[in-house]
């Protein structure tokens, strides 16, 4: 008698694989409707998780052991340890540059030198060299965002503009930079060189950041912001009167940037950067401190409660103006813990649509009706982009359209880089438009601002797909294999 380990394989339809995606989005639309903007904070992972639980009872009829599903389920959540460790310490790290006067002074400086007529096109562009420059999206929204948008509303302008002048930058960033995970696993995964890479995908990327700009710059020429002047000086006499401002308050973004450079591990070099906040706050902050602590045990054992809460719970202030108080308050890493809570729930239902072969199904399907190369670019895309929202990780949406498409590729002669800047074009850089996907979530946890919101504005995210799929059809930089390297 055969057990249950042993138990074959069948092979899952079309129609079980649309069971989850429709109970998923069913869920995920109930919860936007009901909730709102707190959507995140538990209903998506609730919804996540009965996703979840659909795709796990259709791989249970299909023969699949729960031990395997579960297995499934718990690798998945480890791809996701090294984000969430960074996203933790992001957390910290907030929470300490506010106590040390970083993020004040560099909302401070911004509204003495930034003009409200190029405000957006700016901030996408200052987004976009930090990114290239470190490689990463993350850091870049988690420190320049963060005060981009506190001189956003000191000049009186959009957040959500500003949140996706900040996203359209980072991502320009980090999809250009050597230095960027993603940039190095979308060759990896179709055997293309990393250089070859990244200047085969310039072709679609500068025009899209440069149509980003000019839309940018449009917007902030008929951005009113005028009536705000008295507003800056309000808000510059208030962060005088609470911190202490000046440019060696900047020393820890310094480092920070210097070691991202250097090519230090992201959750080390934030982590340094977390611990130097702490120490600036100590040598620079001491006044604030001081208004902020308990006495009763003693100042030295005040200062030291304080700065350690900060790391954990993040620092508040109250300044008398409510929005400076939203504004300079924040950060700690159990401000991150719904973000973590939401992206491990993503990661298990991308792991179990994977394991019990859905996903795979949806490519099948698509394959059928891609017959000219226009249309597999385009599929490759949507597949990407679908894979964004159902995976909800953009590894995951990098690394299962590469592994699919890898092999039709070849057969119609075209050289890996067309595959790896596709993966780009619709993996990477779609990610942080989806709420519930790991990159979204994390951008909604640092820049406050839903996905949702923003997304309208994230016009590089928007513009650089489409224009793909134009330079798809239209033949525009689509390399072909040689006869002789198609053996």
């Amino acid at each position: 008698m055969k057990s249950q380990e042993e138990k074959p394989i069948a092979q899952a339809s079309f129609f079980d694989a649309l069971i989850p995606i429709s109970v998923l989005i069913c869920l995920l639309g109930a919860a936007v409707y009901l909730f709102g903007d707190s959507s995140s904070s538990g209903p998506n992972q609730i919804a996540l998780l009965f996703a979840t639980f659909t795709a796990a009872l259709i791989g249970l009829k299909n023969g699949y052991t729960w031990k395997k599903l579960e297995q499934a389920m718990i690798e998945g959540i480890t791809l996701s340890l090294g984000a969430i460790l960074i996203l933790l310490m992001v957390g910290a790290l907030i929470g300490t540059w506010l106590l040390s006067g970083t993020v004040p002074t560099l909302i401070y400086y911004g509204l003495q030198v930034i003009n409200p007529s190029w405000f957006y096109a700016a901030s996408c562009l200052i987004c976009g060299i930090v990114a290239m420059s470190i490689g990463s999206s993350w850091t870049t929204a988690a420190t320049i965002g963060v005060a981009l948008l506190g001189v956003a509303t000191g000049l009186g302008l959009e957040q959500t503009v500003t949140a996706g002048a900040v996203i359209s930058g980072a991502y320009f960033g980090d999809k250009l930079s050597p230095l960027s995970e993603t940039t190095n696993l979308a060759p990896a995964v179709v055997g293309a060189d990393l250089f070859e890479h990244i200047h085969h995908m310039l072709w679609t990327t500068v025009p899209s950041f440069i149509i980003a700009l000019v839309i940018f710059i449009f917007m902030g020429f008929n951005a009113t912001a005028s009536s705000e002047a008295g507003r800056i000086d309000e808000i510059t006499r208030i962060l005088e009167q609470n911190f202490n401002i000046g440019l060696e308050m900047l020393v820890p973004l310094i480092v920070l940037l210097v070691l991202a450079i250097r090519k230090m591990p992201a959750f080390p070099a934030i982590s340094i950067g977390a611990v130097i906040g702490a120490v600036w706050a100590m040598i620079f902050q001491s006044d604030l401190i001081a208004n902020q602590i308990d006495g009763s045990q003693g100042q030295l054992v005040g200062y030291f409660k304080l700065v350690w809460t900060t790391f954990f719970d993040g620092f508040s202030i109250l300044t008398g103006d409510e929005k400076m108080d939203s504004l300079l308050s924040g950060g700690g890493m159990s401000g991150m813990l719904t973000t973590t809570w939401l992206i491990m729930t993503a990661l298990m239902f991308g792991a179990i649509m994977e394991k019990t072969g859905l996903l795979d199904i949806f490519v099948k399907s698509i394959l059928k009706i891609a017959k000219s190369t226009g249309s597999l670019i385009t599929a490759t895309i949507a597949t990407c982009i679908g894979t964004n929202v159902i995976a909800a990780d953009q590894y995951i949406a990098i690394v299962v359209p590469g592994r699919m498409f890898k092999e039709e590729y070849e057969k119609r002669g075209l050289k890996p880089v067309n595959l790896s800047r596709t993966l780009e074009d619709g993996g990477t850089i779609t990610s942080p438009l989806i709420p519930w996907n790991t990159c979204g979530a994390y951008m909604q946890s640092v820049l406050l601002i839903n996905p949702f919101d923003y997304a309208l504005y994230a016009f590089f995210n928007l513009i650089n797909p489409f224009l793909a799929v134009v330079y798809a059809y239209l033949g525009i930089k689509i390399l072909r294999i040689k006869p002789k390297q198609q053996a």
